[in-house]
């Protein structure tokens, strides 16, 4: 059974630093691709960044390009969110899954989000960015 774990989360104040944490259970996290999503209060949830499973290229939404970055440890069988620079707006519940379209992305290389790709999710980890 494929399950997948988050962890990391917290309150940070703005410009902070946070690294989250996908673990994975039941399955090589390098068989599938995995991405971060989050949901906001009142917001719908949205696309972060995404790491395909064979070459491992990665893909981020265009908000958070250049202050997030995503990683894979085979060896751990997780996958990790590297978020610096963190603003208020940042703040939401992540939530990792795996990508059953390998990380889809518009005309401009930005990772989006598509509902039925997506699967096996988390229960997700709060970020809270305020001073």
């Amino acid at each position: 059974q494929v399950q997948l774990v988050e962890s990391g989360g917290g309150l940070v104040q703005p410009g902070g630093s946070l690294r989250l944490s996908c673990a994975a259970s039941g399955f090589p996290l390098d068989d599938y691709s995995i991405g971060w999503f989050r949901q906001a209060p009142g917001k719908e949830r949205e696309a972060v960044s995404c790491i395909t499973d064979i070459d491992g290229n990665t893909y981020y939404a265009r908000s958070v390009k250049g202050r997030f970055a995503i990683s894979r440890d085979n060896a751990k069988n997780r996958v990790y969110l590297q978020m610096n620079s963190l603003k208020p707006e940042d703040t939401a519940v992540y939530y990792c899954a795996t990508d059953l379209e390998s990380c889809p992305y518009d005309f401009d290389g930005n990772y989006i989000y598509r509902p039925a790709a997506v699967a096996s999710w988390g229960k997700g980890t709060l970020v809270t960015v305020s001073s």
